[in-house]
């Protein structure tokens, strides 16, 4: 099948400034983002900045980049404006991949990808994993969906859902192993025709409370398909000790070649 990858990279990182160019065993970050891409069998990778350093240091690896608003307040706006400027079709199926997550399998980018293409009531498809343990559950930063029985999104949130409960009625426990729990991988793809709408969305009450945009979707009625990833996840750089754990696993991953 025929669909794009754009990665949306940002010098200005509040935690970790310059993380796209961050060098890991010798490349950029952002590189092996854009190898991942190119191997899922992505028909276009492009890599949106607004910053002439992330420009530089991506065509020096043969990238297409595309220099995007300074303005915009989420990939998914910047997104929306390489769709737009490229003039992809509505039906175009276009991935989000985020410009600091490295270690994103091919196998998931293209997954994504072939997930929404088979859901066309779909306007997003994304993806999740079994959630097992109560120290991720109850955490904040660890996203959690619940999906109905088709495997559309019926809410995300940071919050412990589904609620147990009579399990956690004495507080956080762990999780009951006959329920099902599942954290959000922040992987999606989209149909282009969907991003000139969304954009052009109001923020809703719930996304402002959760921080999470995708909920805006689901407010002005968009469907989100959401499928169990098929490969196992690793999530991205935000610290210097995410930075110093992924540059771990990626010398390990040379040592076995």
């Amino acid at each position: 099948m025929n669909f794009k990858v754009v990665i949306p990279a940002r010098y200005g990182a509040t935690r970790l400034p310059g993380k796209p160019l961050r060098r890991l065993l010798g490349k950029p970050l952002v590189q092996y983002v854009y190898e991942n891409a190119v191997a899922s069998g992505a028909g276009d990778v492009v890599i949106a900045t607004d910053d002439e350093r992330i420009r530089e240091a991506a065509e020096g690896f043969g990238a297409v980049v595309c220099m995007t608003s300074a303005q915009h307040r989420s990939g998914t706006e910047r997104i929306a404006e390489v769709a737009e400027r490229n003039r992809y079709d509505a039906d175009c199926i276009v991935v989000n991949l985020q410009g600091d997550e490295p270690l994103v399998s091919p196998v998931l980018i293209r997954q994504v990808a072939e997930d929404l293409a088979a859901h066309p009531e779909a306007a997003i498809a994304t993806l999740c994993a079994r959630l097992t343990e109560a120290e991720q559950l109850f955490n904040p930063h660890v996203v959690k969906v619940v999906m109905d029985r088709q495997g559309y999104a019926l809410y995300f949130s940071r919050a412990a859902i589904p609620w147990d409960r009579d399990g956690f009625a004495a507080g956080p426990a762990q999780p009951n192993p006959q329920a099902a729990y599942y954290r959000h991988i922040g992987l999606y793809a989209y149909r282009a025709g969907f991003l000139r709408d969304y954009v052009n969305q109001s923020p809703c009450d719930a996304e402002q409370l959760e921080s999470l945009e995708q909920l805006r979707a689901l407010w002005y009625g968009h469907r989100i398909h959401v499928a169990e990833a098929l490969a196992e996840t690793v999530s991205g750089v935000d610290t210097e000790e995410d930075f110093a754990r992924v540059e771990e696993i990626l010398r390990r991953r040379n040592i076995g070649k």
